[in-house]
């Protein structure tokens, strides 16, 4: 394991549904003699793998199955999912809150974990109370907390309420403390479940600082788990795709969120239109990213090609519409704009280029007509759909916080 400060080999976790153990008392202790020896359960069966979406037959299903991987000293690894894929469940194994039923773990060093919101914290107690005892759970003694209590509470923002019952914040006063705590552990593996998308959004951007800080600065290894492939893009060296408690892909973070986004079917990018009638003008419309990633990013380069099948001497234009989810124009695009608009000719390539995407993070579709003169002769709505990533916009080494704008602009300030 030189340099190798975590390496997991053929991590499985089955669990039985409905009841809990064997069924019988003389098999419960049959299970417990294996476990006690070193051996395999008796009873572990085949079972059947983990789509929530399907029924079974099996009363037994595999959370996570032959999962392997290293992680080295200060990488960033992200996991990432859709939901129920046995993200929280690899997470608590690493935890060692769950045990494996079957492979095992090796790592060095102390481990940290922020899993759930408010995980060890004691309702009745004090903001300050709970940095104790929340300290302690995670391994820090009396003595290391006092000398970065002032740290952890400046961090977590939450000094006027700190000697007050932790019952009386809100979700995200709970999670900033808690997550303050942890990251002032110092462990040599940090493990953070999604739990930042309960803090608001200069809070996240603290958070992710912060582990920046821990792996980078420190030399630290962070497993993070988001929803949010913008984080995932801005903080991690390195991710791994779970589905269905298997390991569907692993490898660089770009290419894994690239495969996260095509095989995720309720937010799927559809880059790629093609008409389905000769006799239509539109034969076919594409997105083009950077290095062709098939990645759309804030502040990078975003093009729309066309091309048309028909044969004209007339001059025509090609509109397109971008709107949100909530079926609002955000971005209206025309060839108009231009100086005389397109001279038609046989399977002609047309490109509309914004240099810097101005899309903030979020889901989006594209409607697209073709005017002849006055006259549109083709409108295809729902042409194109995509996700947009966060990212730099401006140049100043930071991803967007603020999204209260439908786009974003170039701006210029000076001080006179």
């Amino acid at each position: 394991m030189s340099g190798i400060i975590l390496k997991v080999d053929n991590i499985s976790k089955q669990y039985r549904l409905g009841l809990v153990g064997s069924g019988t008392l003389r098999d419960d202790f049959k299970r417990f003699v294996a476990r006690v020896r070193g051996k395999e359960d008796p009873f572990l069966k085949v079972g059947s793998v983990n789509d929530r979406s399907m029924r079974s037959d099996s009363d037994y299903v595999w959370a996570l199955q032959d999962i392997n991987f290293e992680v080295k000293r200060g990488e960033v690894l992200g996991i990432i999912g859709k939901n129920g894929a046995g993200k929280s469940t690899l997470l608590k194994i690493l935890s060692r809150v769950t045990a494996p039923t079957t492979g095992t773990i090796k790592s060095k060093g102390r481990i940290a974990s922020l899993l759930e919101v408010g995980t060890g914290f004691n309702p009745e107690l004090t903001g300050r109370e709970n940095i104790y005892l929340n300290g302690a759970i995670l391994g820090m003694t009396r003595a290391e907390i006092t000398s970065k209590l002032d740290e952890i509470i400046d961090f977590s923002g939450c000094e006027r309420y700190i000697d007050t019952p932790t019952k009386r914040y809100s979700s995200g006063m709970t999670v900033r403390l808690a997550f303050a705590v942890a990251a002032h552990l110092e462990p040599e593996i940090l493990v953070v479940d999604e739990v930042l998308a309960v803090g608001d959004a200069e809070f996240q951007k603290k958070a992710i600082g912060k582990m920046q800080d821990i792996s980078s600065g420190a030399g630290r290894t962070v497993l993070f788990v988001s929803h949010n492939m913008g984080s995932v893009q801005q903080l991690c060296t390195r991710a791994i795709v779970l589905d269905n408690g298997n390991t569907a892909f692993e490898g660089t973070t770009t290419a894994a969120v690239r495969y996260y986004l095509d095989q995720k079917k309720e937010n799927h990018n559809t880059l790629i239109y093609r008409s389905l009638s000769e006799n239509n003008l539109l034969q076919e419309v594409y997105v083009e990213t950077p290095n062709n990633s098939g990645l759309i990013v804030t502040g990078k380069r975003l093009a729309f090609n066309f091309k048309i099948s028909k044969k004209n001497t007339e001059r025509f234009n090609i509109k397109i519409g971008i709107y949100d989810q909530s079926e609002t124009k955000v971005i209206h695009l025309s060839s108009a704009y231009s100086a005389h608009g397109f001279l038609m000719k046989n399977k002609s390539l047309y490109t509309c280029e914004l240099e810097k995407n101005p899309l903030p993070t979020g889901s989006y579709y594209v409607n697209i007509a073709v005017q002849l003169e006055k006259e549109q002769v083709e409108h295809v709505r729902y042409c194109l759909s995509f996700t947009v990533l966060n990212g730099d916009y401006y140049d100043v080494g930071k991803l967007i916080d603020n999204f209260s704008s439908k786009v974003l602009v170039e701006q210029a300030w000076r001080q006179a």
